[in-house]
């Protein structure tokens, strides 16, 4: 009976999902009409994003639950296809959806780390964790290492790391959200924020589990719809192919060709790249220039002069922004922090700090374009320079750049490695395992994952090689005076995505005078690419997806974790569901506020922010969660202290390295970056799990007694351990 009944509830799913389906297709539809028919760009923005957050609370309402089982973990009985659909929204978050072809256009195959490490990351999952954890049941990811480990500091440890983790990936979404709604309503980012959190909310507040997973259902269809149509409709557009994963090598080749035009000073588009790289050289220079005076300033003694002249010339301009008849409170409050961060005994420090960034701010809106394309930096330097050059000079140059190729590589490989362990470690992922009716379903489930994971993954270097082969055949060599309209909203949003400045004044755009950030490139693509407006709507509504889904997930990791596992589990084990619940709700809304506050503050670009959660997640909880699943004898002990070390090494490294901590690149250990600090946190977790268990008693018979019953998952069937 529990099959049939099982069997009835998959049927009802994909009669609901298909109308659903098709429903949306109409509605885009009716949109496009609508904007023929002359409907402002700006209602038809409001009227995308507030039918789909509407859509998403409507399933959210519907799906709220007062029953516990269902509240965590959807009742165990998401079948296997729908709980991969589930999944790959849970999963593609803000990084995917909008993050990573704006890497792979900035950085070429560099950006291809993020695909491979994020993929082959299911593989570790289906191998060493879901199948296993889905045997064990319960409800969350500290709830295995409080009963696979014995006592509360293992599960109060897991809290913790689930907290940082998933708070820094939630803060990320959340930026994510902020950027489409300021765009698309015309709101502040700041404003854009808070407003995007109310459509988080709404999917996650009543129902939990339930509620998140039926949503993300919902958002995975919207999410995958709005990515594939500009990609296809771009592929078709430049190739006549429909089908741009094989398109994209003939507009590939066209990239090729035009960086070629680009680099060759002899033709007319060069000689003018030519002339704004040498601009971009000597602002370099100068703000360089300015450092290094600040420096030789400190090491003279005369610090307190630069001081001193610098409040007084901060002091001027205050005093100015305040006679105005319409003071604009923001500039104050700005020029107001500048002069606060000149008090105090490290006041010179902070402006040597300000000069090098203000120096990097006037280096990086060239980033990828400044330079050359391609050709060996350090060689090709010196021989321009210096055509007489020695053997030995050359010989030295050589090893230049061979030393930068093999740290380019090592970084890559650790980037790989850290997506990949993190992958198989994040609480919000691994949760999804236990929401299937069987283990059996459990392992089909992450092929399902895995299966619509890729739809999007391997599209996105075609959208990447499209999108910039669209910059450089109809932006590339235009005219200011018809620059399009796009450029100046997205401006609008936020100046350091989007920005374009005719430096060597000929009233052309060259490549290097055009700054596109990552974030921006799969947002921006249907106006770039001159598709219709409704286009542009229909990927905003696809991010918005994409980040909300992850964020919901995210979210309900903290509040459960805090609710369930300390709350109920550590400080007041006979509450009752309803108490339970509501701590959880309440929980849910205090996280969520102080995330978006964080992420308000713009506290660093949204792929630095989820590669960090993921080396957290694979320092902190993958030593633990795969030797407790795999070795007997590791022990508390042994947890506490891997899960200690390999947190804490990873922190450090990226509080040391990363600007966003007060760190400089100086401190990197081998020239790793800091998004990868996993490297350096894994081992550390692993030798902790394995010295503190040889050191100490083996666990005990029933603990023992677990790891078998989990080890076997092909047995049915979930464990007693006091689930309530």
């Amino acid at each position: 009976m529990a099959t049939q009944t099982q069997s009835q509830f998959f049927s009802q799913l994909k009669k609901y999902y298909s109308f659903y389906t098709g429903g949306f297709i109409a509605f885009v539809i009716i949109l496009a009409i609508l904007e023929q028919m002359g409907v402002p760009n700006k209602i038809l923005g409001y009227l995308f994003l507030l039918a789909t957050i509407g859509l998403y609370a409507g399933i959210g309402i519907m799906s709220k639950t007062a029953d516990v089982s269902e509240y965590y973990v959807a009742g165990r009985r998401v079948p296997a296809i729908f709980n991969g659909m589930a999944t790959g929204a849970d999963w593609m978050s803000a990084a995917s959806f909008i993050g990573m072809a704006g890497t792979l256009y900035l950085s070429g195959y560099d950006g291809l780390a993020f695909v491979m490490g994020w993929t082959g990351g299911y593989v570790l999952v289906a191998l060493f964790l879901a199948p296993y954890l889905r045997k064990f049941g319960q409800f969350t990811i500290p709830d295995f290492l409080g009963a696979r480990y014995g006592g509360n500091i293992p599960r109060m440890i897991g809290v913790v790391a689930a907290i940082i983790c998933s708070f820094v990936y939630v803060v990320a979404q959340i930026y994510g959200v902020g950027l489409i709604t300021s765009r698309f309503t015309g709101l502040e980012f700041q404003i854009g924020v808070f407003a995007g959190l109310a459509g988080i909310l709404v999917c996650s507040f009543l129902g939990g589990m339930r509620a998140v997973t039926w949503t993300q259902v919902a958002q995975y269809i919207i999410l995958i719809i709005a990515y594939m149509i500009p990609v296809v409709w771009l592929s078709v557009k430049h190739t006549g192919n429909p089908i741009p994963q094989i398109a994209y090598g003939q507009a590939l080749q066209g990239v090729a060709d035009k960086e070629k035009e680009l680099n060759d000073p002899s033709t007319v588009l060069g000689a003018a790249e030519a002339s704004v790289r040498a601009l971009h050289k000597e602002k370099q220079v100068a703000a360089e220039d300015k450092i290094k005076a600040l420096e030789e300033a400190m090491a003279a003694g005369t610090a307190a002069t630069i001081v001193a002249e610098a409040r007084a010339k901060l002091d001027t301009e205050l005093a100015e922004l305040k006679a105005v008849p319409a003071p604009d409170a923001k500039k104050i409050a700005d020029k107001e922090k500048e002069i606060s961060e000149l008090t105090g005994p490290d006041a010179l420090k902070k402006k040597l700090k300000k000069a090098a960034d203000g120096a990097k701010a006037k280096a990086g809106p060239v980033a990828a374009h400044a330079v050359p394309f391609s050709g060996k930096g350090a060689e090709k330097k010196l021989l321009k320079e210096n055509p007489a050059a020695t053997p030995d000079e050359i010989a030295a140059a050589k090893a230049e750049d061979e030393k930068a190729s093999n740290i380019k590589r090592k970084n890559f490989l650790a980037l790989v490695l850290c997506l990949m362990v993190g992958t198989a470690a994040l609480p919000h992922i691994l949760m999804r395992y236990y929401t299937t009716p069987s283990v059996r379903e459990a392992r089909q489930s992450v092929f399902w994952s895995l299966f619509f994971i890729f739809l999007l993954y391997f599209t996105a270097p075609a959208l990447a090689v499209l999108a910039k082969y669209e910059v450089y055949t109809n932006l590339v060599g235009s005219s200011f005076a018809s620059l399009p309209a796009w450029v100046s909203n997205w401006a609008a949003v936020d100046p350091t995505l989007m920005k374009i400045t005719d430096m060597n004044k000929d009233g052309l755009i060259q490549l290097a005078e055009i700054t596109i950030g990552g974030d921006l490139i799969v947002l921006a693509t249907p106006e770039i690419a001159g598709l219709p407006y409704v286009i542009s709507g229909l990927v905003a509504a696809g991010g918005l997806a994409a980040a909300l889904s992850t964020a919901d997930g995210l979210l309900l990791t903290i509040a459960n974790a805090l609710s369930h596992d300390v709350y109920y589990k550590m400080l007041d084990p006979h509450a009752s569901t309803m108490r339970r619940l509501s701590v959880s709700k309440a929980l849910l809304l205090v996280v969520a506020v102080i995330a978006a506050s964080v992420a308000a503050m713009k506290p660093g670009d949204i792929l630095f922010l989820v590669g960090a959660a993921f080396s957290l997640a694979a320092s902190a909880f993958f030593p633990a969660l795969v030797l407790g699943v795999f070795w007997k004898r590791a022990n508390k002990l042994g947890a506490i202290i891997g899960m200690l070390a390999g947190l804490g090494v990873c922190m450090y490294y990226m509080y040391i390295t990363y600007d966003f901590f007060g760190g400089v690149a100086a401190n990197e250990w081998w020239d790793i970056k800091p998004i990868a600090a996993g490297l350096f946190g894994l081992p550390a977790g692993f030798l902790g799990v394995i010295i503190g268990s040889m050191i100490s008693p083996a666990p005990s018979k029933e603990v023992q007694e677990l790891v078998d019953h989990v080890r076997y998952p092909n047995l049915e069937g979930d464990i007693n351990t006091n689930a309530a």
